[in-house]
């Protein structure tokens, strides 16, 4: 290569891998997967090498990814925050033991190995036992601190037990389990948000949340796996952790402490496979030097420890065609644009579709029809576009049009200010949205009606059966028989089970009403704080933002849609039909705990749990469903859960038995 072209080459790389390191750092955005930036990271080193002259200052070979929030106090590191090598090639471990031995002098290095956990750097910092600061990695030299944000994870001690040393930091990932991913994705659905892509972007979001008490919301977790101080107290690395771990800290699991560099391949090939029962994604392996004293010895470089390496597992990646993108529409009238692509295959599967999630995400990627996409399994599950080769563009590609209309209805769109989701108004004529609104109401947690399915739903409004919510207590057994591969049994099933439903309680059918922002959990609150359904209709904002929990976008999308005279008039005439439009008062029995809440755990002697919880509601307190800072009593039984006590030990909580909860509340 010539000089001037290697002078351009590293210019561009450069840039390109800044920009990379942005949006993987700060927006949680990135558009290519590891490995793609680490074959870039490695060409740009190699152009370097060779013509060093022309290598930037600020270069990404010698800079930590990442970069600072505003919004955030910056604070420096003390020690700086680095990042790791990577590679995805035995023979380059091999050649790491190898440099390793030889820097040493030894035949043999004892290493750890620890599951490389797709999300967050964080660095927590303790004093006297207690969490006094957490700070993101930033760009490697300081970061930002997020520490009222960290506290609100469950996972995260913020008072040791034990001998612990005065004062140290230690290091570590914060992420989010796939099922919590996914529950926060349901809720979304039901309140009518648009879903997140993957738990990392959502654990990466969630700290830049300026409010702690929305970052308590999200279900995040920490992993800790470096400690740190001015003075180690410990021979090994793998001593560190189980000393930390014995002082209440959640430390690397799945770790294993190996002989040789045999002994790494023994793990790498068990977790290969076995990285697909965790609950959690995790893309490889990081392999340390165990003794802290080789560790010292062996230092660092510019950028990373010499010390230790990431090995990251194959990801299966895959280019296609974008041979369109089509439009759906949600019940909530929610518009998602879906990309169609040449079929690929995916470890073991046929991807042709992919989620585009909203038009920001289009204009991100800057995706167009005819360009080749890299595909990738987001979690290896579901698919999702991760960039664009710009080198294989036509000349005459244009930019992507975001439609203006209904792709059902043809209604015009409507997009509010903030908001990245498109939205259908036409709730009472748009098919989708009526059909989605139906398969809701008859849902497992609204209504319950099993016999009518979204193959049914749909059946139902196509043949002009049920056009509204109420229109479903309207039909009959012989116009259910009526239709399509429909015998008596089937018919008699959906009848009955419509019949079943009147009996549902009231916050199920508030819940299966589909008002937008209104989930099961805040369809309860409603319920028994205005009583009735009449209540909730009269109700101003103003009202309902002083429900305990009901912020002022609900009670703004509650007054709105009954306001709308077709909801009212549908509500009279499910009256009609003698569903039940009214909650069950719960008996007061007393005032003892007020303001109290209480965590129950174990089994007890006199009464069940759901007897107790029950008690506890009945004289005004309040049942925790987790022990924190905010629990004033754990009710505990036999057989009490190990880390409710302990946590409720660690946290001051008072601690009482059965009979001494009988006396509290007389």
């Amino acid at each position: 290569m010539e000089r001037t072209e290697a002078q351009a080459k590293i210019q561009v790389l450069s840039q390109e891998l800044k920009d990379h390191n942005y949006r993987y750092y700060v927006l949680a955005e990135p558009v290519i997967s590891d490995q793609q930036f680490d074959i870039k990271l490695k060409e740009l080193e190699a152009l370097e090498k060779a013509f060093p002259e022309f290598a930037l200052a600020n270069s990404p070979t010698q800079n930590v990814g990442g970069g600072l929030l505003e919004e955030f106090k910056t604070v420096p590191h003390k020690r700086r925050m680095l990042s790791l090598g990577n590679t995805y090639s035995e023979e380059e471990l091999l050649e790491f033991d190898e440099r390793v031995r030889k820097s040493l002098g030894v035949d043999t290095v004892e290493y750890v190995c620890e599951l490389k956990i797709d999300g967050l750097a964080i660095s927590l910092f303790y004093e006297q036992g207690k969490l006094v600061q957490a700070v993101t990695r930033g760009d490697g030299f300081q970061g930002d601190d997020v520490t009222e944000n960290v506290k609100t994870i469950r996972s995260v001690t913020q008072q040791l037990h034990g001998n612990y040393p005065e004062s140290f930091e230690i290091r570590g990932e914060i992420f989010m389990h796939r099922k919590g991913f996914d529950r926060l994705n349901e809720q979304r659905i039901a309140i009518g948000e648009a879903t997140y892509a993957n738990p990392r972007n959502v654990a990466s979001g969630s700290l830049k949340i300026k409010d702690p008490k929305e970052v308590a919301k999200r279900p995040l977790d920490i992993t800790l796996y470096h400690f740190l101080s001015d003075e180690q107290p410990f021979p090994t690395h793998s001593e560190s952790l189980r000393q930390a771990k014995s002082w209440g800290i959640k430390t690397a699991e799945h770790s294993e402490t190996c002989q040789n560099i045999q002994s790494v391949f023994d793990f790498l090939k068990r977790w290969d496979v076995a990285r697909h029962d965790l609950g959690f994604d995790t893309d490889g392996v990081v392999i340390k030097v165990n003794s802290l004293r080789y560790q010292e010895e062996l230092g660092f470089t510019a950028k990373v420890p010499r010390w230790a390496i990431a090995y990251k597992f194959q990801t299966e990646t895959a280019t296609s065609t974008l041979l369109g993108i089509t439009y759906q529409v949600g019940r909530t009238g929610a518009i998602t644009p879906v990309a169609e692509l040449q079929p690929v295959a995916l470890l073991g599967t046929t991807v042709k579709r992919a989620s585009l999630h909203n038009a920001n995400e289009i204009e991100r990627l800057d995706v167009r029809v005819g360009d080749t996409v890299f595909v990738e399994k987001g979690g290896e599950i579901i698919p999702k576009i991760l960039g664009v080769d710009f080198s294989r563009r036509k000349e005459n590609s244009l930019p992507h049009t975001y439609i203006t209309h209904c792709p059902e209805c043809h209604a015009e769109l409507q997009r509010k200010e903030g908001e990245a989701q498109h939205y259908c108004l036409n709730s009472e004529e748009c098919p989708p949205q009526i059909i989605g609104k139906i398969e809701h109401f008859v849902g497992r947690k609204a209504m319950d009606i099993q016999s009518i399915g979204s193959e049914m739903a749909e059946t139902l409004y196509q043949e002009g059966l049920v056009k509204d919510l109420a229109h479903l207590y309207d039909i009959t057994f012989e116009q259910v028989l009526a239709l399509d591969r429909v015998g008596e049994k089937t018919a008699q099933n959906l009848i009955d089970g419509i019949a079943a439903s009147k009996s549902q309680p009231f916050e199920r059918v508030l819940f299966g009403l589909g008002i937008r922002y209104v989930g099961e959990t805040v369809a309860k609150k409603l319920a028994q704080a205005m009583g009735n359904i009449d209540a909730i209709m009269a109700a101003t904002e103003e009202q309902l933002v002083g429900i305990d929990e009901i912020g002022e976008r609900i009670a703004e999308s509650v007054v709105q849609y009954f306001s709308e005279e077709k909801h009212v008039t549908g509500i009279a005439r499910m009256k009609s039909a003698g569903l039940n439009f009214t909650a069950i008062q719960k008996e007061s029995l007393g005032d003892s705990l007020v303001g109290k809440t209480m965590v129950i755990s174990g089994v007890f002697a006199k009464h069940s749990r759901d007897e107790i919880k029950a008690m506890i509601e009945a004289h005004g307190g309040k049942v925790g469903s987790g022990v924190t800072g905010k629990t004033d009593y754990l009710v505990a039984g036999d057989g009490i859960g190990p880390s409710k006590l302990e946590k409720a030990t660690q946290l001051g909580v008072n601690i009482i038995d059965e009979d001494t909860f009988l006396t509290m509340i007389g």
